[in-house]
């Protein structure tokens, strides 16, 4: 299954590109409107991209009011995914989206590094959600945490029915004349190619220590890429950066993924889910 990262890609401006998915994830929303952070907001470096966007949304009241009703007109499966400064946000967007049919699964944000503000430990904000919905929840973390493994195991004892993994890390790129942040914000979340084996590791380790439904990004560029994942423990996999250099990925990589497959002798992508645990090397053909 394949979905787009949280942000990286806007449903209403290229419908295309997001019915070319199986899952369309919206930007994160809050329970107010934000601004966000102040410009500029997006630099790109020599592997990746910085950007510090700071959660800018226009709340809750206008996504369920006008966006969500448009989204569900694209006939694709929507996630929704949250973001607050408190438990009791994450507990009340999770409370308006519950009702709504056209949600098929909430994430929560849980590890944005572009807004200043510091919530409830992840465990008590999935505690808090799961208590105002029933519909499945995915908590997305941070390559950053100290121990990312016991993060995920609070979460999925909390309530958390799977894991995004990851969010991006933080990280700052300096103007090369003036020797000053290029962000607005001076740091931003940092995303791309380089993430990548930060990103597998996470996945690798934390479907060892939950088994629970995890979906994979962090650099996906290629179908190989995607495979890793799988291998590593991923369900799914989203796409982030790669859709501002590349809106085709989606298909590009699903053909890339299916021809991976099929050099391995791999009829069933759920063969691969957590194959790097097994025993026993598997060879291209």
């Amino acid at each position: 299954m394949i979905l787009n990262a949280s942000g990286c890609l806007d449903a209403l401006e290229a419908p295309e590109v997001a019915r070319a998915l199986d899952t369309f994830v919206t930007k994160t929303v809050t329970p107010r409107p934000r601004e966000g952070n102040r410009p500029v907001r997006i630099a790109e470096t020599e592997a990746g991209m910085l950007n510090s966007i700071g959660l800018e949304n226009p709340g809750i009241e206008a996504l369920l009011s006008d966006k969500l009703p448009r989204l569900a007109e694209l006939g694709v499966t929507l996630w929704v995914s949250v973001g607050g400064f408190s438990a009791s946000d994450y507990a009340d967007l999770c409370s308006f989206l519950d009702g709504r049919v056209e949600v098929a699964t909430i994430e929560l944000n849980l590890s944005c590094p572009n807004v200043e503000e510091a919530p409830e430990s992840a465990a008590e904000i999935v505690t808090a959600a799961r208590s105002r919905t029933g519909k499945p929840l995915y908590a997305k973390l941070s390559p950053a945490a100290l121990d990312l493994p016991e993060t995920a195991r609070a979460v999925q004892a909390a309530g958390a029915d799977g894991l995004s993994l990851v969010n991006t890390i933080r990280g700052l790129a300096l103007d090369e004349r003036t020797l000053q942040p290029r962000l607005g914000h001076e740091l931003g979340g940092y995303s791309g190619p380089a993430l990548k084996p930060i990103a597998l590791a996470a996945v690798y380790e934390c479907y060892r220590a939950t088994g629970l439904p995890i979906v994979g990004m962090g650099g996906i560029t290629t179908g190989l890429d995607a495979l890793e994942f799988m291998a590593a423990g991923a369900r799914a996999v989203a796409l982030g950066t790669v859709l501002f250099a590349d809106p085709q990925a989606p298909g590009r990589i699903r053909r890339e993924l299916a021809e991976e497959l099929a050099a391995r002798d791999l009829a069933d992508p759920e063969e691969v889910c957590g194959l790097s645990h097994r025993a026993g090397p598997v060879r291209v053909a």
